[in-house]
């Protein structure tokens, strides 16, 4: 495939991960979500301030765009490098999006719906390992980086594409380096459990 052509996917699967669903979704309850918690879009801020409903409505928006730019991969041709670049681009779009001077969410949602399109089957395991891990700690800071780190294992464990691997561990590097934070209120005693407000 032309380079121009994979370019342009990259940058439809930017612009798709750009998107901010935690702005739309906190404006249907006329607020804006980067005023209130911790000031990030992502779906943890908004379910802390806006409840289940909303927060869940913004979790499952994220993970479909980054669903939806893996499809669009697939559409491309199925070809593993186009479809690596369109999902790790959506995944940048959501974690620097241009609409936001490029201060966004975390990337976990949109992750989880890249992951989900690349390998249902390591998607699988990491869900279950997730929300059992949700449910025993209430952590979704820890949860999201220790499931990024066991999608990156089972992808090499279970012999996925390399570039998916590769791929899929860079992603996790990011996720861990955006959720430092949040260890660091681990750390000491303060970070605030699912459903606390922060």
């Amino acid at each position: 495939m032309p380079i121009i052509l994979m370019l342009i996917f990259m940058i439809i699967g930017y612009l798709i991960g750009s998107i901010p669903f935690g702005i739309l979704v906190s404006k249907l309850w006329s607020l804006d979500i980067r005023q209130r918690g911790s000031g990030n879009i992502g779906a943890t801020n908004v379910y802390r301030n806006l409840g289940p409903l909303a927060g869940g409505l913004v979790f499952i928006l994220d993970y479909l765009k980054g669903y939806l730019a893996v499809s669009i991969g697939y559409w491309a041709g199925g070809i593993p490098i186009v479809i690596l670049l369109t999902g790790i681009s959506v995944i940048l779009g959501h974690m620097f999006p241009v609409f936001l001077r490029f201060k966004g969410g975390k990337g976990a949602a949109t992750g989880l719906g890249v992951l989900a399109g690349i390998a249902p089957e390591v998607f699988i395991f990491v869900v279950i390992f997730a929300l059992l891990l949700l449910y025993l700690t209430h952590y979704v800071s820890i949860t999201s980086i220790l499931s990024s780190l066991l999608a990156t294992g089972l992808m090499f464990f279970l012999h996925e594409p390399l570039p998916y691997s590769i791929g899929t561990a860079v992603v996790a590097l990011f996720i861990v380096f955006f959720h430092l934070p949040n260890l660091k209120r681990l750390a000491a005693g303060s970070e605030p459990r699912l459903g606390e407000k922060q």
